[in-house]
């Protein structure tokens, strides 16, 4: 017989198995990632429709199983981001956050910080806080996460926490002005950028208040997080290309207009 137990969770992704079941992957406070087979969700008034819908949260009834699938049965105080379902941005900012997020962890290893933080953050994100902001702030800790830590608490040469740093490839980590030299091919990136990587990557959720970045920072601190990505951690999810090509609509759209002859 099932032994069925209650778990925290998030609904990282869903995708359809054979006709009528789906495979859905939950990030559960006691066990981890973990997949799950759920029946019969193809009638419109399955039980589970709404619970296992991607970037859902709540309290999942299932038979957690060794190893191998595992069995979803109920499920109850939910919590559904309404809005990720409507607004583009904020669905692909949060469908590639939670791919990021799948990428960098193990299955079967229970990190609950790790979820508490995302079902936090998809919570500011549906409440209008800038999904950028919090993509970014994800990013940026995940990096442990894949196994690469550079050091972002100040100067990898002499330890010094303040004032003005660019970030080394060479030295992993960042630098001071009196070791520039050291590193000619250093991002070169400027010192707010540099200051907000430092900042994401020790704030919580629960303490961003209203961190605002201007456009421009915004823009260079993104270019700062891939190319941190490219070199460290070398992953490419397809959400990822989604955003890159969402930047590009947004350009064309604030394009200025060109005055009438």
């Amino acid at each position: 017989m099932a032994h069925l137990e209650e778990v925290e969770g998030l609904v990282l992704f869903s995708r359809q198995h054979r006709e009528r079941d789906r495979l859905v992957k939950i990030f559960t406070d006691r066990y981890g990632k973990l997949m799950f087979f759920v029946r019969g969700t193809k009638r419109s008034n399955g039980k589970l429709t709404t619970a296992i819908q991607p970037f859902t949260s709540g309290t999942y009834i299932a038979d957690v199983r060794p190893e191998g699938l595992n069995f979803l049965r109920d499920a109850k105080d939910l919590s559904t981001p309404t809005s990720m379902y409507t607004d583009i941005f904020k669905n692909a900012y949060t469908t590639y956050l939670l791919g990021l997020a799948d990428a960098a962890m193990e299955d079967r290893v229970p990190n609950n910080r790790l979820l508490q933080e995302l079902i936090l953050g998809i919570k500011e994100m549906d409440e209008g806080t800038d999904p950028e902001i919090i993509l970014n702030i994800f990013e940026v800790q995940l990096l442990t996460q894949f196994g690469v830590a550079p050091e972002l608490r100040g100067c990898k040469v002499c330890g010094r926490t303040d004032g003005v740093f660019d970030y080394s490839s060479k030295y992993a980590g960042l630098l001071c002005p009196e070791h520039f030299h050291l590193d000619p091919r250093r991002f070169h990136a400027s010192p707010k950028a540099i200051h907000f990587l430092r900042l994401f990557s020790v704030v919580s959720m629960e303490r961003i208040g209203k961190i605002a970045v201007k456009e421009d920072t915004k823009r260079e601190l993104r270019k700062v997080i891939d190319q941190l990505y490219d070199e460290l951690v070398g992953i490419r999810l397809k959400s990822k290309k989604f955003i890159d090509n969402m930047y590009k609509w947004e350009n064309v759209l604030k394009k200025p207009e060109q005055p009438s002859e």
